[in-house]
């Protein structure tokens, strides 16, 4: 029994040791934000995406659609639904990722304007309705198939009410005289009553990640970030300005969860039986 007991010490030792010459660079990834790529002038600090899931977005702002038209948040804010937020004058990011939206709802196996609908929010308190109007117009002619013009927003509005949402879903941005520095913006699903259900990140998506932030905004369920899962084992490369894949990262892990599996294994095998008596 001292024997079994010693060894279960010494092996326990081994796998603490092990865990902390190992697992410390692994997971100190997980304690930061997003890296960002860097940006060729002023000052990135403040620029970056919080995921705050399972908060809500004020629904009592008011916004103007492509119309010039007052809306409050709660008045179109009926179902499940899609928030990309840009500035329509955003040339580099901001177009092509609407765009790709486009392209995702087209093969979206869902009815816009019944099952969802979408509001793209420009965090520029300088544009104006009319600049959201011929953006609108040009999105809406690159659908292969008939979208409703009332299925999607594009809206506007004054600087505190922009600073409400963006605040709300976590969305840094800075303005840069007439430009901004900002995060590439992910696709945010929200509930009918302003839960923030997922977060989508990269110009590329499917439509069945879409269907999947969707479906669970309808029930008002919070989703599983993949972000999360994907920041243990990538990292970003400022000079290829992409994500790799860390190989070490990736085989810290697997290596902590192994050993952790076979400790709780060992423990298990070495509990004593019971105590027979006999007769």
């Amino acid at each position: 029994m001292k024997y079994n007991l010693r060894n279960r010490f010494c092996i326990s030792g081994l796998i603490i040791l092990l865990l902390l010459t190992i697992l410390p660079g692994t997971f100190a990834l997980a304690k930061g934000t997003v890296n960002l790529p860097k940006a060729s002038s002023g000052d990135s600090s403040s620029v970056g995406i919080d995921e705050k899931l399972g908060s809500y977005v004020p629904l009592d702002l008011t916004f103007y659609d492509e119309s010039g038209k007052p809306l409050r948040l709660k008045d179109i804010l009926n179902k499940p639904t899609v928030v990309t937020l840009v500035y329509y004058h955003c040339a580099d990011v901001c177009n092509p990722l609407l765009s790709n939206v486009v392209d995702v709802l087209d093969r979206l196996q869902m009815e816009p304007g019944k099952d969802y609908s979408v509001i793209t929010l420009s965090f520029d308190e300088k544009e104006t309705p009319s600049v959201a109007f011929l953006r609108k117009k040009n999105y809406l002619a690159a659908f292969k198939r008939r979208f409703p013009e009332e299925a999607w927003k594009f809206l506007t509005g004054d600087s505190e009410n922009i600073k409400k949402v963006t605040n709300a879903v976590g969305f840094r941005f800075k303005r840069v005289g007439d430009d901004f520095l900002h995060p590439a913006s992910p696709i945010v699903a929200l509930s009918s009553d302003g839960k923030i259900i997922r977060y989508l990140y990269g110009m590329r998506f499917l439509p069945f990640d879409l269907k999947m932030a969707l479906t669970e905004a309808s029930e008002g369920r919070v989703g599983f970030s993949k972000r999360k899962v994907l920041l243990f084992c990538y990292s970003y490369d400022p000079e290829r300005r992409r994500y790799v894949f860390n190989i070490l990262k990736a085989a810290g892990i697997a290596t902590g969860f192994f050993i952790i599996a076979f400790f709780v294994y060992l423990t298990a095998k070495s509990k004593p039986r019971g105590i027979r008596y006999g007769k």
